[in-house]
């Protein structure tokens, strides 16, 4: 895991502000110890705009631009407790890298994560972000999310940070035997929260909290 302390100063940037943060977790159903030690850990104001940083260690999403949000830090302690599993932490790879947050998460969790943005300027800013931070284990794609990366499949686990309006059967298809992927469903207008496993008699499904992501998107845009 990368260390931050080098970086990290008095105030918001103190450990005191995210012990805080990992309270609030635990008191709303966070319980994985190495997930909250994680948190506890990664300055999420490094992953904001400056004049959002009075409001890191809010338990909010907040705009990154490019109409795209870091999710609320509930959302991603259970969107990783959810990926989490003892065995199978070698390769995971996420859809929408956003503003590297979460990616970070997964990095200290996963030997390696592979990550996909659509949006050129966010692809180019975070991946240098995260290259400065000193994180060695994360790939960074400027691509389709639906597409996936073939080139690095298969998977341990998937984690999607958009709402498509259907399971992609491209991603299934890149998951190891008894893989798992926990992503946001919009179906009719409403969003769930889903646990997949990729079983040998097909997908098991398992939805899990009603949730609010931006729509996951086709193609690329510069």
């Amino acid at each position: 895991m990368v260390n931050f302390n080098r970086i990290l100063g008095a105030g918001l940037t103190s450990l005191d502000a995210r012990q805080k943060l990992v309270s609030r977790l635990k008191n709303k159903g966070i319980s994985n110890k190495i997930i909250l030690e994680i948190i506890k850990n990664i300055p999420r104001h490094l992953f904001i705009e400056t004049a959002l940083r009075d409001r890191a260690y809010n338990d909010v999403a907040l705009p990154i631009g490019y109409n795209q949000t870091i999710s609320q830090p509930y959302i991603v302690g259970k969107m990783t407790q959810l990926i989490f599993e003892n065995d199978n932490m070698k390769k995971i790879l996420e859809i929408g890298t956003g503003c590297g947050y979460q990616t970070a998460i997964l990095a200290s969790l996963f030997k390696t994560v592979v990550t996909i943005e659509r949006i050129k300027p966010l692809y180019i800013r975070t991946s240098k972000s995260l290259k400065r931070m000193g994180f060695k284990n994360i790939k960074c794609i400027f691509g389709d999310g639906f597409n996936g990366s073939i080139v690095d499949s298969p998977f341990d686990a998937i984690l999607m940070t958009a709402a498509p309006t259907t399971i992609p059967d491209r991603l299934i298809r890149q998951l190891k035997p008894n893989g798992r992927m926990v992503m946001p469903l919009n179906e009719h207008g409403k969003q769930k929260l889903l646990r997949i496993k990729n079983t040998k008699n097909g997908i098991l499904k398992k939805v899990v909290d009603d949730v609010l992501f931006v729509p996951m998107v086709e193609g690329t845009t510069d």
